[in-house]
C-alpha cells in the first residue's frame, strides 16, 4: 500500500527536489503539489492524503498556522531553510525537521521515522545535530538553490525592492526575499535596521556620524525615521566599537 503525499511549498525548486526524492522511494506516491496551505486545504477535502512535506514560510498561510487550522492532520515533515521554528514545530508532534537544501539521505531518514512511527526523540535530535551550533546560519535562495550564509560572514543586507543583496566579505548573494522579512528573522541582539535599505551587524561598525556608518570599508546612511534609535544605541553602548 503507498503512502500518498503531499508537497505544500511556495518555491518551485524546492517542491522539484522533494518530488523527485519521492519518486526515488518505493512505497511513496506523489499525489499533488501545491505553492500554498490554502490550495493544500482543497485537496484536502477532496482526497486522502498520509504524508505533508510541509514549508513553514509561506504568503497567505504560513505552515504552522495551517498545521493549527487542521482538524484531522495527516503526518508532517517539515522543509524549510530557518531553524528558529524547530522547536515550536516539535510541538505540534511533526515527524521531522528538514533544513533546506534537504540531502536524499536526511529524507530517507525521515520517511522512515514516519513509516516506523519513531519521532519521539526528533527534539533532542535535532537539538543536538541542528540546533547546537557556534556560527549561525540561514539558508537563501539564490541561483536556483538554497545557498547557506553565515551570520558573522554578514557585512551589511541591502533591499533591492523585491531582493536583498547579502554583501560578505568575499563576494555577495543576491536572493528574491523582502529586507523586512530578514529583519524579523535575524537576532535583533545582533543586527540592526539603519535605513529602510540597510541591515547591519551591530559588532561590525567601525564608526559612525549623524548620518552614517562605516562597515567593511562601505559608508551606509542612517535613514531619517531610524537616527534616533540608531544614535541612542550606538551612543550608549561603547563595547559596539571593541
Amino acid at each position: 500500500m503507498s503512502v500518498k503525499c503531499l508537497i505544500v511549498d511556495d518555491e518551485p525548486l524546492a517542491r522539484e527536489v522533494i518530488a523527485s526524492y519521492i519518486e526515488r522511494v518505493e512505497g511513496l506516491q506523489l499525489v499533488a503539489e501545491v505553492d500554498n496551505a490554502v490550495k493544500a486545504f482543497d485537496w484536502l477535502k477532496k482526497e486522502s492524503i498520509d504524508l505533508i512535506f510541509l514549508d513553514i514560510q509561506m504568503p497567505k498561510l504560513n505552515g504552522i498556522e495551517f498545521l493549527k487550522a487542521m482538524h484531522h492532520t495527516p503526518k508532517v515533515i517539515f522543509t524549510t531553510a530557518y531553524r528558529e521554528y524547530a522547536i515550536e514545530s516539535y510541538e505540534l508532534d511533526v515527524v521531522d525537521y528538514l533544513l533546506k537544501p534537504v540531502s536524499f539521505p536526511r529524507f530517507l531518514m525521515a520517511v522512515n521515522k514516519m513509516m516506523n512511527g519513531q519521532h519521539e526523540d526528533a527534539t533532542e535530535e535535532l537539538q543536538s545535530d541542528e540546533l547546537r551550533t557556534d556560527h549561525p546560519y540561514i539558508f537563501l535562495k539564490a541561483d536556483r538553490k538554497m545557498v547557506k550564509i553565515y551570520l558573522k560572514d554578514i557585512l551589511y543586507i541591502e533591499s533591492l525592492k523585491d531582493y536583498v543583496r547579502i554583501k560578505l566579505p568575499e563576494k555577495e548573494v543576491i536572493s528574491l526575499q523582502k529586507i523586512s522579512y530578514l529583519e524579523q528573522k535575524l537576532p535583533e541582539d545582533c543586527f540592526m535596521r539603519i535605513h529602510r535599505s540597510f541591515i547591519v551587524p551591530i559588532k561590525k561598525i567601525e564608526a559612525f556620524s549623524n548620518n552614517a556608518i562605516e562597515i567593511g570599508g562601505h559608508e551606509l546612511p542612517i535613514g531619517r525615521n531610524y537616527k534616533e534609535q540608531i544614535l541612542a544605541v550606538l551612543n550608549s553602548d561603547t563595547s559596539i566599537l571593541d
